[in-house]
């Protein structure tokens, strides 16, 4: 054994011996990762001190003596694989207390491996309905994939809306989606909310009611529950956790080695260089924290004028494949052939997507620049992190979210060490407690009687007052009827009422309303600014640019992406702007038709309207429903255009449903589909690659 190996095994020792174990296994894995930069074997010493620190899948069987052999082996569980994995301590015994059927919430370190339990939990205990809430669509399809693989023989995995259940089945939504199955699933063996510290205003304040209405709502018919966060010190009393065990793990298989570099800079010029040395200097992947769409931008200027184009062949066709499908002057476009991908919450799921494959690819992208979307949308890591900006929009970053950041340094087996570089002075370490308020925003969803012990007086109070006025509005047993369905689609009570008031004072100013039905979206603007006016403020553009918008992109299956932005151009409507609005149109716009829509039906009842077609346009960006579906699977609409025209698959089929065209594409198999459609580029059959990878069952789950 080397001498340097056997002094640092001595330290490590000496902070066991001292009760400092999470400082010993922050040594350790410098020295594993010494071991893996200089190709050494594990001594039976260095194994036994990787036993005494819980890292037990870190053992190297062939070197250990007998007892980390028996620990490594004991430790292993199915998780779906085709071969069982060896948990960590801390992961055993989380997976231990869920299965005796406890409620958990807890807080663990980004590196920690908390979806290894979650899949182990369900190859054990074989749930007959399991429910996994998550914070966004990209994270929706990324464990989609990862469950798909391993259960997709023995459960239906539904991650849409009006989807016929299986005898067992696992649903993976954001929360707005998974209120679709309130009145649908008796009950939930477990239900499972990935990052529930969205569900406080502080870290969310749009999305946090619709998070908690979700807990409170779907919670009532769940068995069991498990909430996962990172970084949370404490919990705060509150009546959404208050029947959970709440655990605090600290314990980080990797090592962050931080580069504190800001006090080096002192201004921008200063700090642009740093980064191109960094970036110069390692040659590892680098994931860039930009922190807002503007330093995005500024970051674009400065690769853009200091790289030039580089010979990669997998970038080069993905370089033409985004100048054909979506705009040659894009700057994604540009910084592609120089190896710079951009994630960000507007882009096309199917775009973050493939990004993010070719991140984790070793010869595609190596750099890549993002906003928070990257903590928050997928499980991607790198071995470099470099935060550019201190910023989480307009606001400082906090210890919370920089912590989160940081931790997507390193990789369990691949990076030992992930190195941090902080070119903006970060903000002050903080402890921080969950306060999980209950928002008045919900208050009018909520029956009194049944979620009173929830309530304050004063929200009680409040709740009869909206209770009876949206009861003298619409009719007690109306009301009633909706409330108990949970038929709205926002969390917010107060637009549910301003869109009754306006129903009832205005009722001749609706007329017509069924005219959205037809598709002729020259007849659509006066009926277009009377909706989008019931939520003024909300639309990320003027009135007059929103409703053109919305007229034009009614053509996005019969148009290119190109073509389209060529008529936006009069708007000033560029790509980044098309994916913001789209996005609005299929969230936001789309949940207000349908709230409308209930309440019109109620309201208007007289004039018999109902505009569910216009709301499925809408909510499925013009696209056939199952197009706009696959995007979410990694499959982008051009090139299940060219499937449609290739008569590969018929997607104006009224029948067609994301699981039985899924069936089709195994069916039909990849060769076939390479074979028979039309015009296919290199970059869709990389894209299609993926895809199929996504949708396929292991041996392993069929059996063989």
């Amino acid at each position: 054994m080397p001498e340097q190996v056997f002094g640092q095994c001595h330290t490590i020792n000496e902070l066991l011996v001292g009760n400092q174990e999470n400082q010993a296994r922050q040594e350790l894995i410098k020295l594993l990762d010494y071991h893996k930069t200089n190709a050494l074997a594990y001594s039976p010493l260095v194994n036994h001190l990787i036993r005494e620190t819980g890292l037990f899948p870190y053992l190297e069987p062939e070197t250990s003596n007998w007892e980390e052999r028996f620990i490594y082996n004991a430790f292993k569980v199915d998780v779906g694989e085709e071969k069982p994995l060896t948990l960590h301590r801390e992961q055993s015994f989380l997976l231990k207390s869920l299965l005796v059927g406890n409620n958990i919430a807890i807080s663990a370190p980004t590196s920690f491996g908390k979806s290894f339990v979650i899949d182990a939990y369900i190859k054990i205990k074989k749930p007959k309905n399991v429910l996994i809430i998550v914070p966004t669509l990209a994270l929706t399809d990324e464990t989609r994939r990862r469950l798909y693989k391993k259960f997709a023989h023995d459960y239906k995995i539904i991650t849409t809306s009006d989807v016929e259940l299986s005898e067992k089945n696992i649903f993976i939504f954001p929360q707005e989606r998974a209120m679709n199955y309130i009145n649908i699933v008796e009950s939930f063996d477990i239900m499972i909310v990935d990052e529930f510290y969205k569900a406080s205003s502080k870290f969310d304040k749009e999305r946090s009611p619709s998070l908690i209405r979700a807990m409170i709502k779907l919670g009532s018919k769940s068995n069991q529950k498990y909430y996962l966060a990172p970084n949370i010190t404490s919990l705060d009393k509150n009546p959404f956790t208050e029947d959970m065990t709440f655990i605090r793990l600290d314990f980080n298989t990797v090592f962050l080695e931080k580069h504190e570099l800001y006090n080096e800079i002192s201004n921008n010029e200063e700090k642009s260089d740093k980064l191109i040395d960094i970036l110069s200097k390692n040659k590892g992947k680098s994931l860039i924290y930009a922190g807002t769409y503007s330093n995005i931008d500024s970051l674009t200027n400065l690769f853009l004028d200091t790289y030039k184009p580089v010979k990669n062949e997998l970038l080069r066709i993905f370089e033409d494949w985004l100048s054909k499908n979506y705009d040659v002057n894009w700057s994604l476009t540009k910084l592609i052939s120089r190896e710079i991908g951009v994630h960000n919450g507007r882009l096309h799921r199917s775009l973050s997507q493939i990004q993010v494959k070719l991140f984790e690819e070793e010869n595609g992208i190596r750099n890549l620049i993002s906003t928070s979307s990257i903590i928050e949308g997928v499980n991607t890591s790198a071995e470099n992190v470099i935060i550019w900006r201190n910023r989480k929009g307009s606001a400082k970053l906090d210890d919370f979210t920089y912590k989160n950041i940081i931790g997507r340094g390193g990789r369990m087996f691949k990076h030992f060490i992930g190195k941090i570089y902080i070119l903006e002075e970060p903000p002050e370490e903080a402890k921080t407690q969950l306060d999980i308020p209950f928002p008045d925003e919900i208050l009018g969803d909520l029956n009194d009687a049944k979620y009173e012990g929830l309530l304050t007086k004063e929200q009680v109070a409040k709740l009869k007052i909206y209770d009876q006025e949206m009861s003298e509005l619409m009719g007690i047993q109306v009301y009633d009827e909706l409330k108990s369905a949970s038929a709205f689609q926002s969390s917010n009570s107060e637009l549910i009422k301003t869109i009754a008031i306006d129903l009832t004072r205005n009722p001749e100013e609706w007329n017509g309303l069924y005219y959205l039905n037809e598709f002729k979206p020259q007849d659509w603007d006066r009926l277009l600014y009377k909706i989008i006016n019931l939520q003024p403020g909300n639309w990320d553009s003027g009135y007059k640019v929103f409703v053109e918008f919305i007229k034009i992109i009614a053509h996005n299956w019969s148009k290119s992406i190109p073509d389209l932005l060529k008529e936006l151009e009069d708007h000033d409507v560029g790509i980044d702007k098309f994916f913001l609005l789209e996005r609005n149109v299929t969230f936001k716009f789309s949940a207000l038709l349908n709230d409308l829509n209930t309440l019109q039906k109620r309201i208007l009842k007289d004039k018999k309207y109902d505009i569910s077609k216009f709301i499925k346009w809408c909510s499925h960006a013009f696209l056939p429903k199952v197009v706009f579906q696959l995007e979410e699977y990694g499959l982008p609409r051009m090139i299940s255009k060219k499937l449609h025209e290739s008569k590969l698959i018929d997607f104006y089929d009224s029948e067609l449903t994301i699981h039985n065209v899924i069936e089709k594409f195994n069916t039909i198999g990849k060769e076939s589909v390479f074979e028979k459609t039309k015009e296919l580029d290199d970059f869709d059959k990389y894209i299609l690659e993926y895809f199929f990878d996504g949708i396929k069952i292991t041996n392993a789950q069929q059996g063989v």
